[in-house]
């Protein structure tokens, strides 16, 4: 018996001791990846799949996809019609344009389309997905170089503090012939050859309504290098999605961004969510704390040095031609639905994808996608989140006052927290001071997402409603000065019920805005 037991206890301490150094060897290899940098050093031990992973590359891990309840496929599907809820808010980028050939292709198969076969052969390869209904493309590519001295902008990233009154055309980039590289072929008669002609850029990334369309000076950059000439200082094995801001303070403006950054990656396929590099050189913001958690990292394009070079880079449409930017001047006759009744009985006139969009930021912060169910026994408690404007610097060249949409808000929030507090409803009832301006992020979201009822003047701080409870009810305070569909429009595609108070003038009567707000809880059973 004692022998058997000196087997055992010995047996017990080798397992100890082989999982002592099991679990050390795995702290040691991830200890460098939990938060991912792009200049990773200590990287060149992992193993090396092909030639040109050497010590100089930089290996990235990229978070997984969140599991979405309304999720649906970004196929490329043909059959999508133009000018369709799904053309607009989904997969409509259905054209193909394969401009350098390499095979096998990534991420997606199928033949090929090309329109302007530049040959290839040397390793790199670059297509675009376009979309007729937006008249926009999301463009992709491997082997890629991005020689970061010919590009002008500011370094980018800085505290606001330290450059205040710093022009943005310091902060936009400027890109010289050959900003970007691609590797060719061999024939020496390709060195130095544009990727893209002038016809091309016009049918396939036409300039539209902005004046500065940076996609396409990128574009128009594009050189294509011999494999001798194509050397590298730094490899980038993760793929990277590269994005220009313009106003990037702006929260109605960044979600257009945010929107189709989300698209750009789910249209090419990337299996994780792809790190991000500013091509801009704007200061750091607030809002960049929901791009970092959106993705799984950012640096600006600055912060590399010498000859910088992508196995996969995405380039995101800007945020100007995304549906949300676009309905402020087109008819974009789209309600929301929920997903499922959209797989069951497909309806172009009907999208679930800002639904989607909106359970991608919250599940981006962690906070739940499934509705918390009140158990009958338990009185209902509906959040009354009122959206309030603040002052605050916004940008360099910002002197600190926000424009004024409801010029006597604070009497109305007042008003509003009285007569709460002096009734009773059948259900409990809370009204949110919501001054985002001095908010973390995700304390915003959360917000929002909790609240039944939201309420706010007409501002910025309202496009936080994409991520809204399917149920809640929107209440805009709109000044006679700033009559926009900005809000309407994505209650209708999100599917939330909507009402308005149109104001004669920028002040609004409280017992008014108590009128609307009482009806509103009255149909929640309050």
């Amino acid at each position: 018996m004692s022998r058997r037991k000196a087997f055992l206890l010995k047996l017990l301490v080798y397992l100890f001791f082989l999982n002592s150094i099991s679990f050390f060897i795995y702290l040691s290899h991830y200890k460098s990846e939990k938060n991912p940098s792009f200049i990773i050093e200590n990287h060149t031990k992992l193993p090396l799949l092909e030639e040109e992973k050497k010590k100089n590359s930089s290996f990235l891990k990229g978070k997984s996809w969140p599991i979405l309840p309304s999720y649906s496929p970004w196929n490329l599907n043909p059959n999508v019609r133009v000018q369709s809820c799904e053309g607009y808010f989904g997969s409509g980028f259905n054209k193909k344009i394969d401009l350098l050939i390499r095979s096998p292709e990534i991420h997606r198969g199928g033949g090929s389309s090309s329109s302007a076969n530049l040959g290839g052969g040397g390793g790199g390869w670059f297509r675009c997905f376009y979309s007729e209904t937006l008249e926009s493309s999301i463009c992709e590519g491997g082997r890629v170089r991005m020689n970061i001295d010919r590009i002008s902008m500011s370094m980018g990233g800085e505290n606001l503090e330290i450059v205040i009154g710093r022009g943005e055309e310091e902060e936009l980039p400027t890109f010289e012939p050959g900003s970007f590289e691609i590797e060719a072929d061999n024939d020496q008669r390709v060195n130095g050859n544009k990727l893209v002609s002038q016809e091309f850029l016009d049918q396939f990334v036409p300039e539209g309504v902005v004046v500065r369309h940076t996609m396409r000076s990128l574009l128009d950059s594009i050189r294509l290098v011999n494999s001798e000439e194509f050397k590298c200082s730094q490899w980038v094995e993760e793929p990277i999605l590269l994005i220009t801001r313009f106003e990037y303070a702006n929260l109605f403006h960044t979600i257009t961004d945010w929107y189709s950054a989300y698209a750009a990656s789910r249209v090419t396929g990337v299996p994780t969510r792809p790190h991000l590099v500013f091509l801009d050189g704007h200061c750091k913001s607030q809002l960049e704390e929901t791009w970092n958690a959106l993705f799984s990292s950012l640096t600006y394009a600055k912060n590399f040095s010498g000859s910088v070079c992508f196995r996969h880079v995405i380039l995101s449409p800007l945020g100007y031609e995304t549906a949300v930017f676009k309905g402020l001047t087109e008819v974009i006759n789209c309600k929301g639905a929920e997903a499922h009744s959209l797989w069951q009985n497909p309806n172009d006139l009907k999208t679930a994808r800002l639904t989607e969009f909106g359970e991608m930021i919250r599940a981006s912060f962690g906070l739940p996608l499934e509705e918390i169910r009140v158990q009958k026994s338990q009185v209902p408690r509906h959040n009354v989140l009122f959206v309030r404007r603040e002052d605050y610097f916004a940008h360099p060249r910002h002197d600190g006052r926000v424009e004024s949409r409801l010029s006597n808000e604070q009497e109305v929030f007042d008003s509003l927290k009285v007569w709460i507090d002096n009734n009773s409803f059948g259900c409990e009832v809370n009204l949110v001071n919501g001054l985002f301006a001095h908010m973390h992020m995700k304390e915003q979201v959360r917000a929002i997402q909790d609240a039944s009822v939201i309420i706010g003047a007409h501002g910025a701080g309202l496009t936080h409603i994409v991520a809204a409870a399917p149920k809640a009810i929107i209440l805009e305070i709109i000044s006679s000065y700033f009559r926009r569909p900005h809000f309407a429009l994505i209650s209708q595609w999100r599917g939330l019920e909507y009402h308005a108070i149109n104001l004669d003038g920028s002040s609004a009567d409280p017992d008014v805005v108590i009128g609307h707000l009482r009806q509103i809880l009255g149909s929640l059973g309050c």
